[in-house]
């Protein structure tokens, strides 16, 4: 069964790569093919060259998202992504995808924890028009009254979609909120409910005038281009507007935790459902963090394919599971979890299903890895981040998040070979490192009858939102 990290990052990406079939087989992208060059308004500009098809992505990364909020206007990161499509001073609400459509491309965006993201898909000799409709709105974005009205009982109803509406959303948000007691993190990316109704136009204006700025942006261009025209553009474009001083807030570190922490929540629901998050090390050197890549091959060992651990002794030999899923996703600019959950058979209860969940851990913390098992897993985990490149927007993706989360995307291939040395060893001792009590927190969801209501179609916790 495919971890849910791993499963928002394949779901996030089939959903937005465009329909273009590759020109030739896939070739493993290297970082060999990328340019980067900087405007004179401290905007970077990233080339990534892939001439497979006659297709561009092009990207916008502000390194700005629901980390740098504060309490009372958590949610604004995302309510100014939905404000970005309602104007400019020469178009109107709603006309800029208008425009992208015409010229038969696709656009979009997303928000997550750490930042915000424009994106759009087009035919290579488009790429001009689609970035001027881009350094428009960086600069020259109107806020009406009505408008932020409307996209406001929007981004509610997005919130009550889901995750009031989604049981495992809804504990998945108040295990973040457990787990993390002063960080960010804490907070949802799409905010609470009551930031969200008080909200107003000013707060998000405000957002806009602090965060976006050349000098706060990462532009990414990949596929059918040369790095000659992109500079060209988007020195014509994004060249003329000023960079500004750029807010940065002060470390919000985690206290010590000294014990369990633990959240029960009750909601309609078929199952119940549990969820161990213990606070693991995030991935901030390629060269130096091998915890956190031994970290990722051990939620590989456990859930990185079809009969991993998990899967195989849970749900399929022992049935004491209906599904069981781990995750670690090391990349990301605050503190990080490994998450351990699963949704209890019938007749066993969420605590025995928690304390079968951390023995598998253990199992591996006493017994370790074979090598056999071990080279398996690192394949398929390899397999997985190449496959990533599949599409030049696959890449663009990988460049940009990496980028806005401190890591230089000329490491990917790095990381990769890195990937391929974590030993036995290593993945045995990190299980016997990080998961012992003062590190976790633990979210149950106590199910209550179902009103007979349809639910909204499930979405994967912490997906970025869009």
């Amino acid at each position: 069964m495919k971890s849910r990290a791993r499963a928002v990052l394949t779901a996030f990406t089939l959903m937005l790569s465009p329909g273009f079939a590759p020109a030739q087989p896939m070739q493993p992208a290297t970082t060999a093919q990328v340019t980067e060059f900087r405007l004179d308004n401290g905007m970077r500009v990233i080339v990534n060259e892939d001439h497979r098809a006659p297709t561009v992505a092009h990207m916008i990364w502000y390194r700005v998202g629901s980390i740098d909020e504060t309490n009372g206007t958590t949610g604004v990161a995302h309510a100014l992504e939905h404000m970005m499509f309602k104007g400019t001073r020469d178009l109107k609400p709603g006309e800029f995808s208008k425009r992208v459509a015409e010229l038969g491309g696709r656009e979009n965006a997303f928000t997550s924890k750490d930042y915000t993201a424009y994106f759009e898909q087009i035919e290579k000799s488009q790429l001009e028009k689609v970035m001027a409709l881009e350094a428009d709105r960086m600069r020259n974005l109107q806020f009406d009254e009505n408008e932020f009205a409307k996209e406001i009982r929007v981004v509610m109803e997005e919130r009550r979609l889901r995750t009031e509406d989604q049981p495992i959303a809804l504990l998945h948000e108040a295990l973040n909120a457990t787990a993390f007691a002063v960080h960010p993190y804490r907070n949802p990316v799409i905010g609470w409910p009551t930031d969200l109704e008080h909200m107003t136009l000013a707060d998000v204006r405000n957002w806009y005038r602090m965060w976006y700025a050349p000098n706060n942006a990462v532009m990414v261009v990949s596929g059918d281009v040369g790095p000659e025209q992109v500079h060209v553009l988007a020195q014509k474009y994004f060249g003329k507007y000023q960079g500004q001083p750029i807010p940065r807030g002060k470390p919000q570190e985690e206290p010590p935790q000294r014990g369990i922490k633990r959240v029960t929540i009750k909601a309609p629901a078929e199952n119940s459902y549990v969820a161990l998050a213990f606070k693991v090390p995030a991935l901030h050197d390629v060269e130096k963090d091998d915890d956190a890549l031994a970290l990722d091959v051990l939620a590989a060992v456990l859930d990185g394919y079809d009969n991993a651990r998990l899967s195989a002794k849970l749900v399929r030999t022992d049935r004491v599971a209906y599904d069981v899923d781990a995750s670690y996703s090391g990349i990301a600019r605050g503190p990080v979890l490994f998450i351990l959950d699963g949704t209890p058979a019938a007749g066993v209860t969420t605590e025995q299903l928690e304390k079968l969940l951390r023995g598998e851990v253990e199992r591996v913390a006493r017994e370790g890895v074979s090598e056999a098992e071990l080279n398996r897993v690192k394949n398929q985990l390899i397999a997985d981040e190449i496959y990533k490149r599949d599409s030049v927007f696959g890449q663009a993706m990988e460049i940009g998040s990496m980028e806005m989360t401190g890591l230089p995307y000329r490491q990917i291939d790095r990381l990769i070979e890195r990937l391929r040395t974590v030993s036995s060893a290593q993945v045995q001792a990190v299980a016997s490192r990080y998961f012992g009590d003062d590190a976790l927190t633990v979210g149950t969801l106590v199910p209550l009858p179902l009103s007979g209501k349809k639910p909204a179609p499930a979405t994967v916790p912490n997906e970025p939102l869009r």
